[in-house]
């Protein structure tokens, strides 16, 4: 095994974290009694704060608020709401983002831009209140046709329940709440219990937008007293949830009689052929490995490169690999902070000794010191080691070698999972054939596989998905439905 080190210090965070005390919150009023909940600091475990948890009859509570109330927001109401909402986060970046970290353990320039793609989701969800997606079919159009006109309109579901991981803990949240509230549909939040800060802070300043309460509550508590509950309750249209396979199947096997949209995660390639621009290929394998410490499921998880220029481009990936600082979260120099916590980046440890037992060699990294995860860079990668097999939600950038493009499609789509892919080259009909052939939601030519607009369609086939898309303007349709009526004409 030959490895280019980096050296991880020992955790001294440059600042010391002033706890804040949070609640959950029932329609608007929080919630002050009831069991605490601590959330720590991944880099040095510094009590980042603390939150007030509910239980099952808070639950109920916020299940008849949702549906008690008057749901009379005009469209124009809720333009003014999501676009306050706006501004107020867009004056308050700095605050959220070493909320982000405080709780993720995510190097603050990465916290900073998820402020800014949060507030993108605000604004276009602002924007597609004022617009009307209605259409009119005339009926005199066939011999059995009446001088009749159907018209279309949209209506929002009674309740929608979110549920969001602890990757992203603002974008996440943002991404099913602002779509949802733009429809007119009441949401009871169920944040993840590792990053409850930020998703509590974002329900604050909706309130502070002019939120009425009964339109959002956010209950932060064990899987039995909330999420379950949430799930299977029949009063609940729809349950929107992002997270692993197994829970997600869960979901959708106890959810019954409802709208579910799942969102379950990736292993994405980013196909590398002959002809790509080296240049471009290394910064979108490097970013798209490495940004977030690599914890997004549209993260590059497979890096498969074409065998006549795999030499070349493993040295250029160490050599830009070098240049991603590691160490304190909050310090800007830095890059790459830590993963959730030190379970996952043990995980993430054994997942490259295994890929090492199993034939790859460490160019670099490999390494980890309690929550810090090294971008570790791995060439020789066998195709049935476990890291590219499953998700290694990790900075881990594992080098597959493929013949041609179509070896390149095989080795993509024997994964189970069917998010996003990305292909450099510059040869359009390869280009084409990918779009064409690869089976996952998202195919982008020169480009990282996550790419994607906060208004575009999103989401994946397979273990990654139903099908169903999220992004503000499909999850506005998904948060909806479509009403009918036919008028004399």
């Amino acid at each position: 095994m030959r490895s280019t080190d980096q050296n991880i210090s020992k955790p001294s965070a440059s600042i010391t974290i002033k706890p804040v005390h949070l609640n959950s919150y029932v329609a608007g009023k929080p919630i002050y009694s009831g069991e605490q909940l601590e959330v720590f600091f991944p880099y040095d475990k510094q009590l980042a704060g603390t939150v007030t948890m509910a239980n099952r009859t808070l639950v109920d509570d916020a299940i008849k608020s949702a549906l008690q109330g008057p749901k009379n927001l005009s469209r124009y109401e809720r333009y003014q709401i999501l676009d306050k909402a706006r501004q107020l986060l867009e004056s308050r970046q700095d605050e959220f983002a070493r909320l982000i970290t405080s709780e993720s353990g995510l190097c603050i320039r990465d916290a900073l831009y998820e402020t800014g793609r949060a507030r993108d989701v605000l604004f276009f969800a602002a924007m597609e209140t004022l617009r009307d997606d209605g259409q009119i079919f005339s009926c005199d159009i066939s011999p059995n046709g009446k001088a009749r006109k159907i018209f279309t309109t949209r209506e929002p579901l009674d309740l929608a329940v979110a549920i969001t991981p602890f990757n992203h803990p603002l974008n996440q949240v943002v991404h099913k709440v602002a779509p949802a509230l733009a429809a007119g549909t009441p949401v009871i939040l169920k944040p993840s219990e590792k990053t409850p800060l930020t998703a509590i802070r974002l329900v604050e300043l909706l309130y502070e937008a002019g939120l009425p309460g009964y339109m959002l509550s956010v209950l932060v508590g064990p899987t039995s007293e909330v999420a379950e509950q949430l799930v299977a309750d029949p009063r609940v249209s729809l349950v929107s949830f992002t997270g692993s396979v197994a829970v997600g199947k869960r979901i959708a096997h106890t959810a019954g009689y409802k709208k579910v949209i799942l969102e379950l995660g990736g292993n994405d390639p980013l196909i590398v052929l002959e002809d790509a621009d080296m240049e471009l290929a290394v910064t979108l394998a490097a970013e798209g490995a490495f940004r977030n410490s690599g914890q997004r499921c549209t993260s590059v998880k497979r890096l498969l490169v074409q065998e006549g220029i795999i030499e070349r481009f493993t040295e250029l990936m160490v050599e830009r690999g070098k240049t991603y600082r590691i160490g304190d979260p909050f310090d800007l120099e830095t890059r790459i902070g830590t993963v959730i916590d030190e379970s996952a980046a043990m995980y993430l440890e054994e997942v490259v000794q295994k890929a090492v037992s199993d034939g790859a060699e460490v160019r670099m990294g490999g390494r980890r010191q309690h929550a810090v995860m090294e971008p570790t860079i791995l060439a020789h990668v066998p195709r049935t080691t476990p890291m590219v097999v499953q998700e290694s939600f990790g900075p881990l950038a594992p080098i597959i070698t493929i013949s041609d493009i179509n070896d390149a499609i095989e080795v993509a789509n024997a994964s189970s999972y069917g998010l996003s892919s990305g292909v450099v080259t510059n040869d359009m009909q390869k280009a084409l054939k990918a779009i064409k052939e690869l089976k996952t939601g998202t195919v982008n030519i020169n480009e990282m596989p996550g790419y994607r607009l906060e208004s575009s369609p999103f989401g994946g086939i397979k273990d990654s998905g139903l099908g169903i898309k999220e992004g503000v303007i499909e999850a506005m349709k998904c948060f909806s439905y479509v009403k009918t009526f036919s008028l004399p004409w």
